[in-house]
């Protein structure tokens, strides 16, 4: 990335700054990352990122909504591209779609999955709408298995009733989906963020780097633990 002139007036700032922000994530990890540090990198003053990210922790929920919106899209994308009624297909088409874009883009996938920054705290009223707006595409579809009459999950845990009232706020944003589907969704979906974050660590073996394999045949696993014939 080539450095600004301080002289050069920025018509897109801030997307040159979150731009910025996640090449320094790459390099130093997230929580290194400071204003002071992107206005060097970019050659400008700091009160020029000050304008539009008051403090980094108002920067790092700009970088959180853009990862899920650009993750929501591709679930959304990798669903719709099937038609409604292969519910197996579009489980496996999302599920392939969510490793395609951890590995794609691994810093955006650890600041909204993994290790969180030191000192920061997510305003769940600006992050959660957009959260349940990606996860939400498979609890869509584990809906949709429910209602066909085509989910195996008689076993299933209840939900503790303190509990429930969360299932109605992630609703509120992400579909209105039984309470047995989501429960079924967020277990899915801790088996394969386990796959895919160990993978992007590097932390495969005796399966190497290359998680391909055993990835798919856990997506098996999946469809033939939930789906019934």
């Amino acid at each position: 990335m080539v450095r600004p002139k301080r002289t050069t007036q920025h018509l897109d700032l801030p997307n040159i700054i979150k731009e910025t922000s996640w090449k320094l994530i790459a390099e130093n990890g997230a929580s290194a990352l400071s204003l002071r540090a992107i206005a060097r990198e970019l050659g400008i003053t700091a009160p020029a990122i000050y304008n539009y990210f008051p403090r980094r922790d108002d920067l790092v929920t700009a970088l959180i909504i853009d990862a899920y919106t650009s993750f929501g899209d591709s679930q959304i994308t990798a669903r719709d591209a099937l038609l409604p009624d292969d519910l197996t297909g579009r489980l496996s088409a999302i599920g392939l779609a969510y490793r395609s874009w951890a590995l794609t883009y691994p810093q955006r996938y650890q600041l909204i999955f993994g290790t969180p920054i030191p000192g920061y705290v997510a305003p769940m009223e600006k992050v959660l709408p957009y959260g349940a707006r990606s996860l939400g595409v498979l609890a869509s579809v584990v809906e949709a298995l429910r209602v066909a009459g085509k989910l195996k999950a008689e076993q299933f845990p209840n939900v503790a009733p303190e509990y429930e009232p969360l299932f109605a706020i992630w609703n509120k944003h992400g579909g209105d989906v039984d309470i047995l589907s989501l429960s079924v969704a967020i277990l899915i979906w801790s088996q394969v963020h386990g796959l895919v974050s160990l993978e992007i660590a590097g932390n495969m073996p005796p399966f190497g780097t290359n998680g391909d394999a055993l990835y798919l045949y856990q997506l098996d696993l999946l469809k033939k633990q939930f789906i019934r014939a």
